[in-house]
């Protein structure tokens, strides 16, 4: 399935008090590789970014002078997204500022969730890590993804560091240590324990004879569908 990991920022915090979208980064994923497509832009909210926003993201009201208008990208972004699974941490924020700025053109389009599949991260990572932090920093250490020494949040930059902690949390053991979900002093080493020599052997189970003549008479129906190939026979 094609993927698209997805982020935003806004004014403020919620869409109902009249907030706006002023970034949108989003990154292509196929057969769980980037493929080097993506969609960024900036964005003018023709509104005041709040204090508390600015110093989160960085973007100021000054550098978004001239930006599009995201009547101007609808069209484009609604293409890029459709069809896909999209891949959103915390997925309820920006799809509801997502089908806000659809709803407010008010030129009929569908909502996100009617047009793509959302996976929520932050739900995936708290079913994986119960009571720890699941923030996306948090989440970036603890699977060692570079956090490329970023002072603000952006859209395009936490797009790009959920894409590889997201391939990282659904891909299987990432290291040795039995201990990946623990943070601080000692994260991340590897723990081996050496059994004792004393301790008592393993039981061996050797089939019995009746269970030797059902793996035969299965070894012969493998057999007759390879043509005769059963690697089994063979090693036999």
């Amino acid at each position: 399935m094609r993927q698209i990991v997805l982020d935003t920022e806004t004014t403020g915090i919620s869409p109902s008090d009249g907030h706006r979208i002023i970034e949108i980064g989003c990154l292509e994923i196929e057969n769980r590789r980037l493929t080097g497509r993506s969609f960024h832009y900036y964005l003018q909210p023709d509104r005041d970014i709040e204090e508390e926003a600015i110093a989160v993201h960085g973007i100021t009201n000054e550098f978004l002078v001239g930006k599009p208008r995201f009547q101007e990208i609808a069209a484009e972004l609604m293409a890029f997204v459709s069809g896909s699974e999209l891949i959103i941490h915390n997925a309820p924020f920006d799809i509801g500022f997502l089908d806000y700025e659809y709803k407010r053109l008010n030129e009929g389009f569908e909502t996100i969730r009617n047009v793509c599949q959302v996976l929520d991260t932050l739900v995936l990572a708290r079913q994986k890590h119960p009571a720890q932090k699941n923030n996306l920093d948090a989440l970036a250490r603890r699977y060692a993804v570079d956090h490329r020494e970023r002072h603000y949040h952006g859209a395009l930059l936490d797009a790009e560091i959920l894409a590889d902690v997201y391939l990282a949390m659904t891909g299987g053991q990432v290291g040795l240590s039995l201990h990946d979900d623990v943070e601080g002093e000692g994260a991340g080493q590897e723990m081996i324990q050496r059994l004792a020599t004393d301790r008592p052997r393993l039981k061996v189970v050797t089939a019995n004879a009746e269970e030797l003549l059902a793996h035969d008479a299965r070894l012969d129906i493998i057999d007759k569908a390879a043509g005769g190939a059963c690697i089994w026979r063979q090693l036999t």
